[in-house]
């Protein structure tokens, strides 16, 4: 298993990602390359997001990838919070293709994307989750997530939010 950077060369890997993912909300959302023209305009919207421009925070994104060269997940790692990614988002956003869940693959892709935070300095990393979305809260709390408490969206949708300290 590794972590690779969306390039070219993963297109059609990115492609049966997502296909897989079929019409749910593929997470993380910023790798949903639905509604660009092009593979190369994504990947240089993304490029754009990674640096912070407009309205966003700088940002890494990554592949976990198996020694089948086959996407198993995806994570977005915030460098920084905005008002948003405070109180909704936090710091990382992770998904695993449906059919490789319940595998240990997430809680592996969190272990790396806390690594990778730890490289960027950023000493607390804030997690979120939808209350009712139990997979992923125990995958948190196997990184040594801590609790803080539960945020009420403006939809009215009930978000956990979970503190790892990695001093």
């Amino acid at each position: 298993m590794k972590l690779v950077k969306p390039s070219l060369d993963w297109k059609e890997q990115h492609e049966d990602y997502m296909e897989e993912w079929g019409f749910e909300r593929m997470v993380p959302s910023s790798l949903d390359f639905t509604g660009f023209p092009s593979y190369e305009e994504f990947l240089s919207a993304l490029e754009e997001r990674a640096q912070g421009k407009g309205q966003w925070v700088p940002s890494s994104h990554y592949f976990l990838v198996n020694n089948m060269n086959q996407i198993i997940g995806m994570i977005d790692i915030r460098h920084e919070l905005n008002e948003y990614l405070r109180t909704i988002g936090g710091h990382i956003g992770y998904g695993i293709r449906p059919s490789e869940r319940k595998k240990g693959y997430a809680t592996y892709l969190l272990q790396e994307a806390l690594a990778k935070c730890k490289e960027l300095n950023i000493n607390q990393v804030l997690i979120t989750c939808n209350e009712e979305n139990i997979g992923s809260a125990k995958v948190i709390l196997n990184n040594g997530g801590v609790e803080e408490d539960l945020f009420i969206t403006e939809e009215g949708l009930m978000k956990r939010r979970f503190w790892i300290s990695l001093n």
